[in-house]
């Protein structure tokens, strides 16, 4: 799918952390990688997000360098680093598994990269206290990795990426194997240590939420290519192809079109999000009449299952929702149309 957001980027400047030019990859028959271009500010904490199989762990990969590309460059701080192995890279990288040695203790681990280097014991030790001292795990110096916790164990990873100091720190799912609730502490961990030290950040994740609550830009991923690379409020209100659209929140999604009160029908696709949808008790301009079929509670909101005249709707809503049954009105405040996979421009959204 062509795309206004698919273009060549200019000369790369060393004010960007992180350029990608023109990176492909493929793998057996399949193309993993298109053509991919993108560029993270110095400073700038970008996800790349998308389903499984759409080529963001290999877009990774790249970058740290145990993957070659096919075509393409890979510049870091204003350097090329294409052909570069990972070792003579400016970057460092937290697996999904964390890779730590469970023999060795918490203060090892982290000074593991530095002892291949070679570098003097008093540098190590200080630079590894350092560094626990910055996750709060100088209690767990001398423990070993099965002891510790795994939200613990993400942090000695993320030490032992960070000791090295790198120009780009790269995560690879890094909150995959924690429960939800150390989920969302361990996220804030990394975006907290991240914006102190000021470090450009990639990081994949298949996880919107977790994109949505860290990112300073997010790319949307599909079939090797970047779909959208925006912030994640301009990701959200306005999601330039049907894909972002669906893939990115919860949505309404009806093949037609929409006059600005109900869905007609039509070949383009109507997209409106639960949060657009407003269900009362008295009539509103543009509202019509809907009744509840179904309440779904989402902790501390709830989603309604609105059946209107022209379709179902799905709504959100605060507070103490009506009881299945109730009889009211449904209006839209704000719907997205789409042509081709491609937003229209809301001088053209709204068709009689």
């Amino acid at each position: 799918m062509s795309s206004p957001h698919h273009a060549r980027p200019p000369e790369t400047s060393s004010d960007d952390g992180l350029r990608l030019s023109g990176l492909s990859k493929t793998l057996g028959a399949r193309t993993i990688i298109d053509d991919l271009d993108l560029t993270v500010h110095r400073g700038e904490l970008v996800s790349l997000l998308g389903p499984s199989g759409c080529g963001k762990t290999t877009t990774l990969r790249m970058i740290a360098g145990f993957l070659p590309p096919d075509a393409g460059r890979i510049t870091m701080a204003g350097r090329d680093v294409t052909h570069l192995g990972p070792d003579k890279r400016p970057s460092a990288m937290v697996f999904q598994n964390y890779a730590l040695w469970p023999h060795m203790t918490v203060a090892k681990n982290v000074a593991y990269p530095l002892r291949l280097r070679r570098l003097p014991r008093a540098q190590i030790a200080e630079s590894v206290d350092r560094m626990l001292e910055l996750v709060n795990l100088m209690h767990h110096r001398d423990s070993r990795p099965p002891r510790i916790s795994g939200g613990e164990q993400q942090r000695v990873a993320l030490a032992r990426a960070l000791v090295q100091e790198p120009d780009v720190l790269l995560l690879d799912e890094p909150l995959s194997n924690l429960d939800a609730k150390l989920r969302v502490k361990v996220r804030e961990d990394i975006r907290e240590l991240q914006q102190r030290l000021g470090i450009t950040t990639v990081i994949v994740t298949h996880d919107q939420e977790e994109a949505l609550s860290i990112s300073d830009r997010i790319a949307v991923m599909n079939a090797g290519r970047i779909e959208q690379f925006s912030s994640p409020a301009e990701l959200y209100a306005r999601p330039a192809t049907e894909f972002v659209a669906t893939f990115l929140g919860a949505l309404n999604r009806f093949e037609g079109g929409f006059d600005g009160t109900r869905i007609v029908a039509g070949t383009d696709v109507v997209g409106i999000r639960p949060e657009s949808v407003s269900f009362t008790s008295e009539p509103r301009p543009g509202a019509l009449r809907a009744s509840v079929e179904r309440v779904v509670p989402h902790g501390h909101f709830n989603e309604l299952r609105l059946r209107r005249e022209d379709a179902t709707l799905a709504a959100y809503v605060s507070g103490t929702p009506p009881l299945p049954g109730t009889e009211g009105f449904a209006s839209v405040d704000a719907a997205l149309l789409y042509r081709d996979g491609l937003l229209v421009p809301s001088t053209e959204a709204v068709s009689a």
